[in-house]
Formats: structure tokens, sequence, C-alpha cells
């Protein structure tokens, strides 16, 4: 008996040794990932926020000033990179999550975490019901969970709510959620190419198992959804974007791929330095408010395409692309809000390698995408919010030129590798398994 307690803690200490090993190994490999910059308007513009790495910043164009955010959780809100970023749709909640398997949500009035959910995987995408009574939020497991919030007003004290399974798309990562206009469907997509359309159940909490429809026929991973509002429609019209080079227009009832707009194929065209075959990912899509124009981030394109639903037809077209000149500005991610007119670009990343600046974000906005005039990138003495704004979403006003390139270089390579499967030895895998979120209660 004395031999066996003695071979099981040299086993565990052996077990000990070899998870320190595969742990800093594991955080060595981590601080390489970069993580691209996001950005996120408030419905109303009221404000607007910039997550880089694990560095939330938000900014009231109200007040005209930096907002200080309010986390009883001690210490930084995230301690490591967040991947999504979000308002729901009247602006009330916000909600931020990532790497560090930490769902956080905001009261937008007072800029303080009402709600912390403790992931069992990285967070890849979050979504606000439209009621905002529901938080969900999906793992790169290929879980989607949800999150109850009655009656939040923002004054009550912050609560460590657990999450309950909603759906799955087995083992798949999921790159996108996003609540239909009328709030009746939660639309998922995934790594596999497939997007799924759910009934949102009246008790979330139970599972959503009436699925509506499959969309499917991209030949690439889906990298971002958004839905265009059709008065025919209430549950309005889907388009989608991804590795394939496409952005694609669905009827979620059926499931029917209405159109397809090849726009790689126009990015060749546009970029004087693009050669065939050159990623066009299809990073982020935002659609217009009170217009039917849908705004496109491409991964080799420095500045936006802007397409045009034309409902009637149920079909898309390019209808111009405006450039970023001077700048080596590709956009990592895209936002807008129903005043304005404007839309915000932000490119940027963290951890970026080689450099003595850790993380980097750039902010852009064009004006009259929303009008019959030509739309025009803003100088950033016009850009609402001024100075101010991007002295807190940027870090700084002024960039070092060969700070951009390198980040610009990092952004691109962060983007191709954000959706490719990790590979893990037998020793990582092991350990991974031993230090899930989900084991470490029952050891």
């Amino acid at each position: 008996m004395e031999d066996a307690r003695v071979e099981e803690c040299e086993h565990d200490n052996s077990n000990t040794q070899e998870d320190a090993q595969v742990e800093e190994s594991e955080q060595n490999n981590k601080d390489m990932e970069v993580a691209p910059a996001l950005i996120s308007v408030h419905p109303t513009r009221s404000s607007v926020a910039v997550a880089v790495g694990s560095d939330l910043r938000v900014f009231s164009l109200l007040d005209n000033c930096a907002v200080t955010l309010v986390d009883d959780s001690g210490g930084a809100s995230h301690n490591d990179s967040i991947r999504c970023i979000k308002y729901g749709t009247n602006g009330k909640l916000f909600v931020s999550a990532g790497d560090d398997k930490l769902v956080k949500v905001w009261s937008t009035d007072c800029w303080r975490c009402i709600s912390t959910v403790i992931s069992e995987k990285r967070v890849s995408a979050v979504a606000i019901s439209n009621d905002d009574l529901h938080v969900c939020f999906a793992d790169k497991f290929g879980v989607v969970w949800v999150v109850d919030l009655p009656g939040f007003g923002g004054t009550e004290a912050p609560l460590n709510k657990k999450a309950a399974p909603l759906l799955a798309h087995y083992c798949s990562i999921i790159t996108s959620l996003e609540f239909s206009p009328d709030g009746r469907f939660i639309v998922s997509a995934d790594r596999d190419f497939k997007i799924r359309v759910t009934m949102f159940p009246t008790k979330p909490l139970d599972g959503a198992h009436e699925i509506q429809s499959f969309c499917l026929g991209h030949t690439e991973f889906v990298s971002c959804l958004a839905f265009i509002c059709a008065p025919d429609s209430p549950q309005g019209l889907l388009v989608s974007g991804g590795g394939d080079s496409t952005v694609r227009m669905w009827d979620v009832i059926s499931g029917t791929l209405l159109d397809t707009c090849e726009v790689g194929a126009k990015v060749e065209q546009v970029e004087s330095d693009a050669t065939e075959g050159k990623c066009s990912t299809v990073t982020d899509i935002c659609t217009i408010p009170d217009c039917t124009l849908i705004a496109v981030a491409i991964q080799s394109l420095r500045g936006i395409m802007l397409l045009t639903c034309d409902l009637p037809s149920r079909t898309l077209s390019v209808t111009k692309v405006v450039s970023i000149i001077g700048e080596n500005f590709v956009p990592t991610s895209l936002g807008s809000s129903i005043s304005g007119g404007l839309l915000w670009m932000v490119t940027g990343a963290s951890n970026l390698p080689c450099s003595d600046v850790s993380s980097l974000s750039r902010v852009k906005v064009i004006s009259g995408c929303a009008s019959e005039q030509e739309p025009v990138v803003l100088a950033d003495t016009e850009i609402p919010g001024g100075a101010k704004l991007l002295e807190k979403l940027q870090g700084s006003m002024s960039i070092d030129e060969k700070v951009f390139l390198a980040a610009a270089d990092a952004v691109k390579t962060a983007m191709c590798n954000l959706l490719i499967k990790k590979q893990y030895s037998d020793e990582k895998r092991e350990f991974r398994k031993r230090t899930r979120n989900d084991k470490k209660g029952t050891q």
C-alpha cells in the first residue's frame, strides 16, 4: 500500500511539473497570437467603443470625454485578448468577451459591469436579445450559451451568472451570432461553411431545439453576419461574408440563397498591387441603417466596398469602393449607428511581433454613406469627438509610420490565422483537458 501511495505521489508530481512546462509553452504561444482591433458604435451614436488586445476603450460622444469603466471584480476588466464587443439593439447594454473566457455585461448608462460570466472555452462571438433579457455567447468548441438578465437597471450589485447551453455546432468554431430584427431567430455561423437559423425559444435556459433552416452555399468559412431590414420581411434579409471572397444574401425562413456578390474579383480590379489568388477574405459586414447599403471590409482592400441591396429583386451589386488614400489602412472591424449616417472603421492589432509597441489601433470615419452625396473619408479634425476621441480610442493622436506598417502586416497574418484549427501535441491536449474551466470544480 505504501509503495502504491509513493508511486501515486510521484505520478502527481510528474504531472505537476509537466503541466508547468506545458503551461509555459502555451503562454509563450499565446503571446504570439495577434488579435485584430474591434469597433462598435452605440445605436444612437452616444458612444463608441474600441477593443485592442485586453484593453477596452470607450468614448462618450454626448459628454465629449473618455469613459471610465467601473468593474467591481477588481483589476483589469479583461486579462487577455478581447475577441468580440457589441451594443444591444437599444444601446442600454454592451457586452465584451474573449480569450480570458470572461463575458462582461455593461450598463451603458453608467458604464458599470453588471454581470460577469465564466465560459468553459474561449469566446468567439456574442449577441444580445432585442429585449435585453438575454445575452448569448459562442465558444471555440461550437457551443452557444445563454444567460438571463431580468430587469437590470444598471444600479444593482454585479452578479456572477451561470450560463446554460442553448445550441451547438458540434466542434466547429462559431464565428458570428446575430438576432433577427424581429427577435424570432438567432443566427449562428461557423468555420465549416454553415449558417444555422434557430427559433429563439420563450424559455432559452431550457435550450433551443427548433431549427428553422440552414443557409448553405459558402465554400469557405463564414466570417460575419448582418441583417438588412425589409418592409415585407419582419425577420429581415440575412447577409453573410466569408473566406470564399463572397457576400451572400439569404431568406432565413427557407434558407434559400437569394444572391451572391463576388467581392474578391472587384478587389483585384481596384488594388494596383493585388495579384490573382490573393486572400480577399471578407472580415466584416455592416449594414447602413435607413438605407439598403452594406459596407464590406475585405482583407486585401485599403478601404471599404459599398454594396446595394435591391429589395424588390432581392439582388446585390457593388456600388462603390471607398479607398483610404495615403495610408495602408485595411479595416479589421466596422460599425454604424441609426443616426448620423457615419460609418466607423478601425484597423490595428495587439501582441505585435518585433515591436516596442504592444498594441495599435487607428480609427477612421466615412460620411455620406446613407445620402445621395459621395461618401467622404473624414479628416481626423472632422471626426466627431476630434482629438479627444482619437486620443482615447487610438491611445495617441499620431502613429509612427513604421509601426503602422508593421501592424498592417501583423493584421493580415492575424486575419488569415484567425480561423485555422490549432494542432496540439498529446501532452498539450492532456494539459488542456485537465485545466478546463468545467473540470476544475470536479477535481
